[in-house]
């Protein structure tokens, strides 16, 4: 029996309408009633353009191999995926599939297609597409990023036409949640990509100087013209699938201009000026230097709270057997033990983390996932508040002792001391290393912070293992377990702590791996929950990381930008492009 998961889901109503019914509708010979997707935002108006800061200048726009966070908050809004992660609601609905329906075994996912929409060069879309755009995320050889993602029990999915308008995808085992794997994964306009694809030259395909009339997407918006060092601009997309409940074919706006402007300061001047319209990511400091100018200020700032990334402590527990690093090794005996690492994390302040490094914009933190992530945090894992004499009783527990001059030693003797790396290159974790310093110089605990450029502190954290304790941040981008296998499976790539283990090295790591594989195919939601609510549990009892902090989604827009709704999954603020308008713009009014 199958489950049908076509609904109809805020802020958008999945309805059929006749594409001479749309205003701005392009007329064409044979013109077919369009399945668009009606928004139910508030109505805008059209025109006017948006400007928005880079960090950097993008260096491609295929969606296939950009890797670049740059590349991809342009790319982002030119596609568009066949099932889309609402960012507010961060849950999954339609997109260029009006529906799907899932096998009873979770294996095989059905998807009907929107009918009549056309790509952005005025190109028709159908199921050819779709099957073309997985053969390519799924070919070694084009090294998409979102190849592994499609790999489900070590074998990619199966992709199958069945009609113009219906795509079988088949799974080599159950997965839950499949449905969001969809997101993000870009349709490509088979006429125009294909012959790069067979050739192998997709990496050729859609570089900064390509002409804007070889590239099309599904996206909102489509590349009108690229100036290196100054801009890169997108224009509205007039084959677009969305309208709004007038009839008026979405986006309303008729630009977007991207400004590569590489300082911190600089990005906050531009915006405070009027000359960039919407300020993304921004830091604490930004958004205090801002928010001095009060109600009077043309512009609207707002915390959207704990977003998905998060900040934390871990020792080294890799197994460094006979290796050159034997001060190392031997300081592992007091790493390896949960007493230790459960006085540290009772010894940090973080509440002066929140208030010295992020200036209160940030949340306190005792597991991995933060509050930001309101379908599967776990709000019963404790909250323990700093207490140096907790921290003191666990550590005497553990045969700690101190000195008549309050220096902390092991039972054999030896100074309690280790080294905290980071990366130099971020202020704020080499900020809260220093806290981290002071806070465990009250235990007597002496601590050495060294920054290292990034590249080579990932050498030691992944390769070399050539380090003691490091503070790091890790993000969800999508918020599901699933998107953090890598970090929670003891044979993960990125379980830092002790990457990549033959066999988990701790029964609670043992269990961990059961608990995260079980969730990975269990359909019930409910139950799926549940296994991921002992995860972390089982993380804030054993502590590989001592979380710290979540820093707050902080994101400004001028006050005369209509449906503006930042959320605290990215793109924070783009995520509804399509609806945003002007109602007034404060550097050249009315546009």
């Amino acid at each position: 029996m199958k489950r049908v998961v076509e609904r109809l889901l805020t802020p958008a109503l999945l309805i059929a309408v006749a594409c001479a019914a749309v205003a701005g509708a392009p007329q064409r010979a044979a013109v077919r009633a369009e399945d668009l997707l009606v928004s139910r935002a508030e109505i805008g108006r059209p025109g006017g353009q948006l400007v928005i800061n880079q960090h950097a200048e993008p260096k491609t726009l295929n969606p296939v191999t950009a890797v670049d966070s740059v590349s991809g908050e342009v790319i982002k809004n030119t596609i568009a995926d066949l099932i889309h992660v609402n960012r507010e609601t961060q849950r999954a609905e339609p997109a260029l599939a009006k529906a799907w329906t899932m096998s009873s075994d979770g294996r095989r996912y059905t998807v009907t297609l929107r009918q009549g929409l056309r790509f952005s060069d005025g190109d028709p879309f159908d199921a050819d597409d779709v099957v073309f755009s997985f053969r390519v995320h799924l070919d070694e050889k084009a090294h998409s990023g979102q190849r592994d993602l499609l790999t489900i029990g070590g074998q990619p999915i199966a992709v199958r036409k069945i009609d113009q308008h219906t795509v079988q995808f088949d799974l080599a085992e159950p997965r839950a949640g499949a449905e969001r794997l969809f997101d993000g994964v870009a349709i490509l306009p088979r006429h125009l990509l294909e012959r790069f694809h067979t050739e192998g030259r997709l990496a050729d395909a859609w570089g900064l100087s390509t002409p804007a009339a070889q590239m099309a997407g599904l996206g909102p918006f489509r590349f009108k013209e690229y100036v290196p060092g100054e801009r890169l601009v997108l224009e509205r997309n007039p084959y677009y699938w969305k309208a709004d409940r007038s009839g008026t074919r979405l986006p309303y706006l008729d630009r977007l201009v991207f400004m590569p402007v590489t300082s911190d300061d600089a990005q906050t001047m531009r915006f405070q000026s009027g000359e960039a319209d919407i300020a993304s990511k921004m830091t604490a400091a930004s958004f205090d230097v801002l928010a001095k100018a009060g109600q009077a200020a043309p512009y609207k700032l707002v915390d959207l709270g704990a977003g998905l990334d998060y900040s934390f402590l871990f020792f080294n527990l890799n197994d460094l057997g006979s290796s050159k690093l034997p001060d190392t090794a031997r300081k592992q005996g007091w790493f390896r033990q949960v007493a230790f690492r459960q006085a540290i994390s009772l010894a940090i302040d973080r509440e002066a983390i929140v208030r010295l490094v992020y200036r209160g914009h940030a949340t306190p933190l005792w597991g991995h996932v933060p509050p930001g992530n309101k379908v599967w945090i776990n709000r019963s894992i404790p909250q323990p508040a700093r207490s140096l004499d907790r921290a003191r009783q666990l550590l005497r527990a553990a045969r700690f002792s101190s000195k008549p001059d309050g220096t902390l030693v092991d039972q054999r003797g030896d100074l309690v001391e280790f080294s905290i790396v980071t990366n130099a290159g971020n202020s704020e974790r080499v900020q809260m290393a220093t806290i981290i310093q002071d806070d465990l110089r009250q235990l007597g605990i002496n601590v050495h912070v060294v920054t290292l450029e990034l590249r080579a502190l990932v050498d030691r954290l992944l390769k070399t293992h050539d380090y003691e304790a490091c503070v790091l941040g890790l993000g969800n981008a999508d918020g599901n377990p699933n998107t953090e296998m890598n970090v929670w499976l003891s044979s993960g790539a990125t379980h830092l702590w002790s990457p990549e283990q033959s066999r988990p090295a701790t029964p609670w790591e043992a269990e961990i791996d059961t608990l995260m594989r079980r969730q990975l195919t269990t359909l019930d939601p409910t139950a799926r929950k549940r296994l991921y609510d002992k995860v972390q549990e089982l993380v804030a009892q054993n502590l590989p990381f001592i979380f710290l902090v979540s820093p707050n989604v902080l994101v400004g827009a001028d006050k005369g930008l209509g449906n503006f709704r930042p959320a605290v999954l990215d793109p924070h603020t783009l995520w509804n492009v399509e609806e945003l308008f002007w109602r007034q713009k404060r550097s050249s009014g009315t546009p």
